[in-house]
């Protein structure tokens, strides 16, 4: 059967700590276009569109411009999939797989979404997935280290044996008890790190917008434990990046240059 796929990204305006960041200019182009051509490549290889949900009419305006539908949303919305099903009940015709797309992350390699649309598209059932990485030491030591300062920065994830996820986490899991043989044994250590890009099936995603929000998601601020508290799968897919840059989130102007320079501009 045919699936009708949707690249959904959720473009907030009045961001806390950096107000107006998907109209940030980094390296010729905003932070919204940059996001937007990574979604169009990875839709047009499955037939899919983009839609860019969003609290303000300066990001409407910006994304037409670019030539990608728009719609403003509730901007009471808290989260980011909160945004996307706020979007996806105001369309008339529904899509079957929906893919949430950070709109601050303007590096996020379009492959990451082609997996997760492989992953989801072959599995017969309702279900979310998500993907993954495999830290080395030298990122598993840099994510130890910013969480020094900044503890609920990065979210690891264990999995099963089938990759679904077992528990995410705002702590490092699993704990490392030989992790010094460890590290002489393997180049890649056993941590999971988790980039949070979500593909629902429409049930599933109707599912969560009427779960009650969980107790573990709320003293960790992990939207995605609703779902693990109410006994539903996730599905872990674990991806390849060129490195840990390449899921770099922009909440700060230091954060836009360094994005900048990274594109090599």
């Amino acid at each position: 059967m045919q699936q009708n796929i949707l690249i959904v990204i959720p473009a907030r305006y009045n961001s806390s700590r950096l107000p107006g960041k998907p109209l940030l200019m980094i390296a010729g182009k905003t932070m919204l276009q940059r996001v937007c051509e990574t979604a169009q490549l990875a839709a047009q290889q499955f037939g899919g569109k983009i839609l860019v949900a969003t609290d303000d009419n300066r990001i409407l305006q910006h994304a037409q411009q670019l030539g990608v539908d728009a719609l403003l949303t509730d901007s009471a919305c808290s989260t980011g999939t909160d945004r996307v099903i706020s979007a996806i009940k105001l369309l008339p015709v529904k899509p079957s797989i929906i893919i949430n797309l950070q709109g601050d992350a303007p590096l996020t390699p379009a492959t990451v979404i082609t997996e997760l649309l492989n992953t989801i598209l072959n599995i017969n059932s309702s279900c979310i997935a998500t993907p993954v990485v495999q830290l080395t030491w030298n990122e598993l030591d840099s994510l130890r280290n910013t969480k020094i300062n900044n503890p609920f920065s990065g979210t690891t994830v264990i999995m099963n044996n089938k990759q679904e996820a077992i528990w995410f986490s705002k702590q490092i899991i699993p704990g490392i008890r030989n992790e010094s043989q460890l590290r002489n044994m393997q180049q890649l250590s056993p941590i999971y790190q988790h980039l949070g890009i979500y593909a629902y099936t429409l049930d599933m995603l109707e599912t969560f917008a009427d779960l009650p929000l969980g107790n573990y998601e709320q003293l960790e601020g992990l939207e995605q434990l609703r779902l693990l508290e109410n006994s539903f799968k996730i599905q872990a897919v674990p991806v390849t990046l060129p490195n840990l840059n390449a899921w770099r989130g922009v909440d700060t102007l230091d954060d836009a240059k360094l994005v900048a320079q990274l594109l090599g501009e």
